[in-house]
């Protein structure tokens, strides 16, 4: 075969720069929702490591600088959403995405409030046994906050009739469904 006749050929270098601009061309910036694996933070602050589900992964790299900007301690087995490029290491021809933000997802989010929030409170001397009255051993009143209309306050209203008909229940009305009530029943 003469070198006339032959298509383009390609050296290794030429193909992945090829296979590069495509990727990149066709993934801007992606959301991945995905478990960590393999999380390695070498000396030079940058952070590599695998986003994996169920059936497949990607290797990953965060840049110290944005690496630096987490709220949490990648480990692991942590959930969570990642936004990124998508790209070719050219050097060894391995596909990746390059992360620019990642936080905890699902459990590991809700996890992390719920500890902040006791660290705050634990701070502000909430939980100092000093602070602490002893619980009667029966109530006397006890407050419900619901609906007023709904079966949920009737229901409530005679077990406590039933069991405890000595104790006071003061009904505290507020809408339980729809816009705005998290900020009226936590008012």
């Amino acid at each position: 075969m003469h070198t006339d006749d032959r298509p383009d050929v390609l050296t290794p270098s030429q193909l992945n720069t090829l296979a590069r601009d495509m990727l990149e061309g066709g993934f801007p910036s992606v959301w991945i929702e995905a478990e960590l694996g393999n999380v390695a933070r070498p000396a030079s602050g940058h952070l590599y490591l695998t986003l994996k589900d169920e059936r497949a992964q990607v290797r990953a790299a965060m840049f110290r600088t944005q690496a630096a900007r987490l709220r949490f301690q990648p480990r692991q087995g942590t959930r969570v959403l990642a936004r990124g490029r998508v790209t070719l290491y050219e050097a060894r021809g391995e596909f990746q995405m390059v992360l620019d933000h990642m936080e905890e997802a699902g459990e590991g989010a809700l996890r992390r409030a719920f500890e902040e929030l006791r660290a705050r409170l634990q701070a502000e001397g909430l939980f100092d046994e000093r602070r602490k009255r002893p619980l009667p051993a029966y109530a006397r009143r006890i407050g419900v906050i619901t609906s007023a209309t709904g079966a949920a306050v009737r229901d409530v209203l005679s077990v406590l009739g039933r069991r405890f008909p000595l104790v006071h229940a003061e009904v505290l009305p507020v809408p339980v469904q729809g816009e705005g009530a998290a900020a009226r029943i936590t008012a």
